[in-house]
């Protein structure tokens, strides 16, 4: 049996400012990083940095190769502050 459901208008986000293409894809883009931590192997070590990315929330932030951000998004790094 199907019940009608009442939405909440206040909920409705416009497609305009949303920033998703005709694929129904979107682009991610960092914000901030949160954390850097260096991982010890036994011959090398590996340095991450905990993401926030633009459409998601604090909870959701990935980490990723702190190499590669540098790479793709030096903007991040250039503040040279990174919490601790």
């Amino acid at each position: 049996m199907l019940k009608k459901c009442i939405g909440d208008p206040s909920l409705i986000i416009p497609i305009e400012d949303s920033g998703i293409k005709d694929s129904l894809s979107y682009e991610e883009i960092p914000i901030q990083i949160l954390d850097r931590q260096v991982y010890k192997l036994r011959t090398k070590e590996v340095a991450s940095v905990k993401v926030l990315w633009k459409n998601q929330f604090v909870e959701e932030a990935t980490w990723e190769a702190e190499e590669d951000m540098m790479k793709r998004y030096p903007h991040l790094f250039q503040s040279g502050e990174f919490p601790n």
